[in-house]
């Protein structure tokens, strides 16, 4: 594929219930427009129908917004990446359906991208032309969401090894449903973390799995914290309100905990200390603290990403389909987005 001297992709992210375009020029970001869907959270969790609904509402004014602010037109475009999975399957029908009849009514190329390696290559999103500080290859990152938790061995843009992963549930889902016990908002994670800042962190002992190898398990926690809670409310109906600042402090210090127990023991393992955060448990102060703390005592290379890049957004889509787009790595319109997807997958 001959290549241009400026290369500029426009990238659709909606895998579950953001819906977000975003163009880059040669890895430039140039704009990011995210809609996010405030409905469902009077129903205590994401509604596929209702996501997708609001996707095909939403993506036409996405995306123009998103050209509009990049001062590029559609005739500009060198091609459209779009998230191919994992994610919902209806959400992801709407971004990928509208990015098959932009790629065609265009005649320009069409990249899927797996939404995971988003995340990751999301730490290389730069804004201005000076150069900025991000990883170097190798390094490592600890990918944590509200479907994955995962430790990643990144080797090259478009070259991962899986080092570590949840054989259950993930760390996003283990504050969600926590934070649902407690009868606290959806999404439960931003709310325990707003909490915990008052709490008292080694109040409350969960239970934290004995899981061989580097793989991650969050199921055991969950009963734990809902066994405690349990208990205590048949002794006193008011537990959770007098206690919910520390329960909220103890939760997620225990979710650290179990995550920087094996991401410290796959350092030590592979002598790689470049570490990088990423995906939307990224966001929780405790987890970006932590990381400075290990920066500081263990002597870490460690990268955080801006909040802003640790939800889904389409930036980090469009980036991913950029380098693809750079190797050849082109989607057939037969293409198929997919509810799960091998992470291996490009």
């Amino acid at each position: 594929m001959q290549k241009k001297s400026e290369v500029k992709i426009l990238g659709i992210e909606s895998s579950c219930d953001d819906t977000s375009a975003a163009v880059v020029c040669d890895g430039k970001l140039l704009s990011n427009v995210i809609n996010s869907q405030s409905i469902h959270e009077k129903y205590g969790g994401v509604v596929p129908e209702l996501a997708s609904r609001a996707h095909q509402q939403n993506i036409v004014v996405v995306v123009n917004e998103a050209l509009s602010r990049a001062e590029v037109s559609m005739s500009e475009l060198d091609a459209i990446a779009f998230t191919k999975g994992p994610g919902l399957l209806g959400s992801l029908l709407v971004g990928a359906s509208f990015a098959k009849g932009l790629s065609v009514s265009l005649g320009i190329p069409l990249v899927g991208v797996n939404h995971l390696h988003g995340h990751i290559l999301a730490h290389f999103l730069r804004e201005k032309d000076e150069d900025e500080c991000v990883p170097q290859f190798p390094f490592l990152c600890l990918l944590v969401s509200g479907g994955h938790s995962q430790i990643v061995l990144v080797k090259d843009y478009l070259d991962f090894e899986i080092i570590g992963k949840t054989i259950d549930d993930a760390a996003g889902e283990a504050f969600d449903k926590c934070a649902k016990v407690m009868g606290l908002p959806y999404p439960g994670g931003p709310v325990i973390d707003k909490l915990s800042k008052v709490g008292d962190e080694n109040r409350f002992k969960f239970s934290k799995p004995s899981i061989p190898g580097f793989d991650y398990s969050f199921s055991g926690l969950k009963t734990s914290f809902l066994y405690t809670v349990r208990d205590e409310m048949a002794n006193n109906p008011n537990f959770i309100t007098e206690n919910v600042n520390d329960l909220a402090a103890s939760l997620q210090k225990t979710i650290i905990d179990i995550l920087f127990n094996k991401l410290e023991k796959v350092v030590k393992q592979t002598g790689i200390r470049r570490v990088a955060i990423s995906g939307g448990v990224s966001a929780n102060s405790g987890l970006r603290n932590r990381m400075l703390l290990y920066a500081e005592r263990k002597k870490w290379q460690v990268y955080i990403p801006k909040i802003s890049y640790t939800t889904d957004n389409a930036a980090m889509i469009a980036l991913v389909g950029y380098y693809m787009y750079q190797k050849g790595k082109i989607s057939p319109l037969s293409v198929i987005p997919q509810a799960r997807i091998n992470f291996m997958d490009l």
